[in-house]
């Protein structure tokens, strides 16, 4: 993902940036990536699994194949569905191991030369990579490297990656992608494709989720395992952090995995955001199906925030699973109060005020024989900056609900991502500028609650967050941002180092 909303300002913001904020007030994850090793379908395959990682990313996609020749790259604006749904990909595509990438562009909006995977050619041959997260420390490292000669194509900080293997000096590919790993930090599940290999790695902590697949005898890299069930592939394994997965033909021509650990071992803080709202709910992460997660979570909540209700309603879709935990837990009816429309995109906004104003109710709209005369529970996975929930809790109201509380199945969200989330700013953030009261009065509702940090901890299975060593990346919500350079100072160094970052962005 590029590091474009908090640390490189090369392009100029999307005139409908606060728009865009307004119609899908949401988080958006910073990508998904996908590889295919011993296929000749491997483009296929890949395209197939990039659809199948379409939530990750919605504005760009690509596919690098290798045909034991040459690289054939592909990359473009849109859906998956709309470049590579054709009869033509194998012939455009050619070769038996292949990577993709489905994107979402941040704050300097979509250009095609930021879609991935990036590919160059160097001296020991063609390399592709494609990368989810982001590099905390992209700004300098681009200023080292290009003082140093290096000439970018892109504003994307995994360019970066590109550039430290084209510079470095050891003598196999995979010896220099061990070597820029070292220099990068920030959060990041990356596949790349050599001429004779692809490989997996995920940074030391685990922030960004990939896992291991196999169908038949091909290797298959994903970022979640709903991507593997497209494809009808079995889930061999997560890749653990800080791990390393080699996949090569031996002499024999035999396809190997080998697993190294080119960082020393540390304690895993996989991101909570991937629980509470990325992850399709089909998908197990680090072990856990996020379906049953997301219901604990609605549990719980109703536990802290209980209230008299006639009826529970999910925002959907992100809320379902945690309000079917609150209804069950609560006892109270569990409707489909609100119908979401699946075909309605940014296609639909207009310039025109009156129109953007809209934008809510083509996503949204209220089922008023469920609603009318009741007090209704409004249940959602998070609340960003609360424009949208705003406009849906007055639809509602409209729709003749006696009373709206709004629950929230995450903590408030306090503090800005460098990990890969495209969230707005600080200032922009409700739970960061406002007193719970403040929200609650902002929101038009008649009571707020939020699930607690412990609570959420409870969801993943711990009795509770451990203050001293985290077992999350929860930087989100508690301020704790986590560090992942081995060599790095860590603690409250790294958080005003990434605050002074977000200074910095805003003051330009």
């Amino acid at each position: 993902m590029t590091a474009e909303r908090h640390l490189l300002r090369f392009d100029q913001a999307p005139a409908d940036d606060a728009d865009r904020w307004d119609f899908d007030d949401k988080p958006r994850e910073e990508c998904g990536v996908f590889g295919v090793f011993g296929s000749d379908d491997a483009a296929v395959l890949t395209a197939l699994g990039l659809h199948g990682l379409q939530h990750r990313g919605q504005e760009g996609c690509g596919i690098v194949s290798f045909d034991g020749a040459r690289f054939h790259h592909e990359r473009h604006l849109g859906l998956v569905g709309e470049n590579f749904s054709g009869s033509d990909v194998p012939k455009r595509l050619p070769g038996q191991s292949a990577i993709g990438h489905t994107r979402y562009a941040t704050q300097g909006g979509t250009i095609l030369r930021n879609v991935q995977p990036l590919f160059a050619d160097l001296a020991l041959g063609g390399f592709a990579v494609a990368h989810n997260g982001n590099l905390t420390n992209a700004r300098y490292l681009r200023e080292s490297l290009v003082e140093h000669g290096a000439i970018f194509q892109s504003t994307s900080d995994t360019e970066c990656i590109l550039q430290l293997i084209a510079k470095s000096r050891r003598a196999k590919v995979v010896d220099r992608f061990v070597e820029a790993l070292h220099d990068i930090e920030g959060a990041y599940a990356l596949v790349a494709l050599t001429n004779n290999m692809l490989i997996g790695v995920r940074d030391p902590v685990g922030i960004r989720p990939l896992v291991l697949g196999k169908l038949g005898a091909s290797y298959i890299l994903a970022s979640e395992t709903c991507a593997l069930d497209m494809i009808g592939a079995a889930f061999v394994r997560t890749i653990e952090p800080g791990e390393m997965v080699t996949i090569t033909r031996d002499k024999d021509g035999q396809i190997e995995l080998a697993s190294h650990f080119p960082f020393p071992r540390r304690k895993a803080r996989p991101c909570l955001f991937e629980f509470v709202y990325f992850s399709r709910p089909d998908s197990v992460v680090d072990g856990r199906s996020v379906y049953e997660i997301r219901k604990r979570m609605g549990r719980r909540l109703a536990q802290e925030t209980k209230v008299e209700a006639d009826v529970i309603v999910p925002v959907p879709d992100s809320g379902v699973p945690a309000a079917m935990g609150y209804a069950a837990e609560s006892g109270i009816p569990y409707e489909l109060g609100i119908i979401r429309s699946h075909y309605a995109g940014r296609t639909f906004i207009q310039p025109k005020q009156e129109i953007r104003a809209l934008g809510v109710r083509l996503k949204h709209a209220a089922n008023r024989e469920v609603i009318k005369g009741k007090r209704v529970v409004l249940v959602d996975d998070s609340i960003v900056r609360g424009t949208t929930s705003q406009k849906i809790v007055q639809m509602v109201r409209e729709a003749g609900a006696k009373e709206v509380h709004f629950r929230s199945a995450s903590p408030p969200i306090k503090y800005p991502d460098f990990y890969g989330i495209d969230m707005p700013t600080l200032d922009q953030l409700l739970a960061a500028e406002h007193t719970l009261e403040q929200m609650r009065v902002k929101l038009g509702v008649d009571t707020l609650g939020f699930l607690s940090v412990d609570g959420l901890y409870w969801a993943m299975g711990e009795e509770q967050r451990d203050a001293n060593n985290p077992q999350f990346t929860d930087h989100c919500f508690t301020g704790d941002y986590p560090t992942t350079l081995t060599d790095h100072g860590g603690g409250r160094a790294h958080k005003d180092f990434q605050l002074s970052l977000l200074a910095e962005s805003a003051a330009e």
